[in-house]
């Protein structure tokens, strides 16, 4: 079961990979751009097939996909495409330009990337990163809406005879503790509470908010046990509750609160439209964090590798530890629904974090392809209105030297992070 699941994640990378490089390819071609080849994979070909001006294939190592358009990079000042210099940093340009053109054929002198308008080139380049966010969207609509996912309910799950601090970390009461307002209104496991003071209680967050921010007060709840209600009347205490940020996560800390006295039951809910784009939305604001915040957690990640601290549950992950991951999930005693759930969770999350990874506005990413073409279009826009000589086509090529640097960066990353995957790997409980 272990590997069924890496063999269904290495699958769905794979389609995702291709989908990519399907809204480079299908947007490249609308707008006449010659496209050699349409690859999924790197390394040796292990499967091609000739149609028409491309070439489509499958290689041996699923850890990436591209296409291949000519003319990517405009000829010098000079319209030469192959000068070679002496200097390392200028070899550089002139490797990449002598690479854009090494499949020119008659003809293509209007078929060359750099030649599109720089609105066509932002098409071209957005649409890699856009059909991963699709795939993404249409993975997690079918998670949410679909499957449901398991999160606290408006069911009560225990009651607490008496209010204990949360810092204390302890189950066991004293007889110094007071009781517990759940407890004392008659509040019974298996409650599933209906509205509070008024207002209806459709999930967990928008009770525990309520009860959060009512210390002090009586309060009406209404709950339904084995098909009745019932109206309680608790007063709500103060407490010191565990900390929770703005889109009701526990994170770490206390703050003092309203205190109720009950454990919510856990269940697999199904959301509507709009609670999925809710919880999307939350979804790509923590994913903007967590990219963000990523240079912070290297030396944490360091640790993790090559020291003896912990993997931390929030570590960044690479293809080895999703992989891992999704092995975990299949092995987990769970329904077979909630197995695929969480296989679809993981696929919506690397589709994702594709989508933004690739949205950077640096070389060699599409988004600093995306970049070179919007500045471009400004100073010729500008050139423009200031009455000046057209400046030409913006030599993307010239930037070449710090895509290597910004290469050489994630290539480092992206080892340091294998080998925490494979030496200290993230564990799902």
């Amino acid at each position: 079961m272990f590997i069924l699941g890496i063999v269904v994640f290495a699958v769905g990378l794979l389609v995702s990979i291709a989908w990519h490089e399907l809204g480079h390819l299908s947007t490249a071609k609308l707008f006449g751009i010659r496209v050699p080849q349409y690859m999924v994979g790197f390394g040796p070909t292990v499967w091609s097939r000739k149609k028409g001006d491309t070439e489509y294939g499958i290689k041996a190592i699923p850890l990436g996909g591209y296409i291949r358009m000519i003319g990517m990079f405009p000829p010098d000042d000079e319209g030469r495409v192959s000068a070679r210099s002496t200097s390392p940093w200028r070899g550089m340009i002139e490797d990449a330009r002598s690479a854009a053109f090494e499949e020119l054929q008659p003809g293509d002198e209007t078929r060359m990337f750099y030649t599109r308008k720089p609105w066509k080139r932002v098409i071209v380049m957005f649409a890699g990163p856009f059909m991963n966010l699709v795939l993404a969207i249409a993975l997690f609509f079918t998670l949410l809406m679909g499957f449901g996912i398991q999160q606290q309910t408006t069911t009560v799950a225990s009651v607490s005879p008496c209010s204990i601090d949360q810092s204390a970390h302890r189950d066991t009461c004293k007889k110094s503790d007071p009781v517990s307002p759940a407890h004392q209104a008659g509040l019974k496991a298996g409650d599933r509470i209906v509205s509070f003071d008024g207002v209806p209680t459709k999930n967990w967050n928008t009770l525990s908010d309520l009860i959060r921010t009512n210390p002090g007060k009586q309060v009406t709840i209404v709950v339904d046990r084995k098909g009745e209600q019932l109206t309680l009347h608790p007063t709500i205490t103060s407490n010191r509750v565990a900390k929770k940020d703005s889109n009701g996560n526990y994170v770490n800390g206390y703050v003092k609160a309203g205190f109720l006295g009950f454990s919510a039951a856990t269940g697999v809910e199904r959301l509507d439209f709009s609670e999925s784009v809710t919880w999307m939305s939350d979804r790509v604001g923590d994913a903007v964090s967590s990219l963000a915040a990523l240079p912070g957690k290297i030396p944490a990640l360091w640790d993790a590798a090559f020291g003896d601290g912990p993997r931390e549950p929030d570590s960044p992950v690479g293809i080895v530890g999703a992989a891992r991951i999704t092995g975990d999930i299949a092995t987990l005693d769970i329904p077979a629904s909630q197995q695929v759930a969480m296989f679809v969770m993981v696929l919506g999350g690397f589709n994702l974090s594709l989508f933004l990874f690739n949205m950077l506005p640096l070389l060699p990413l599409d988004g600093g392809h995306i970049a070179g073409a919007l500045w471009e279009s400004l100073r010729r826009n500008l050139a423009r209105v200031l009455r000046r000589p057209d400046p030409g086509p913006f030599d993307v090529a010239k930037l070449m030297p710090v895509a290597y640097v910004v290469a050489g960066i994630f290539v480092c990353f992206t080892v340091l992070v294998l080998i925490a995957d494979v030496v200290n790997p993230v564990k799902i409980s």
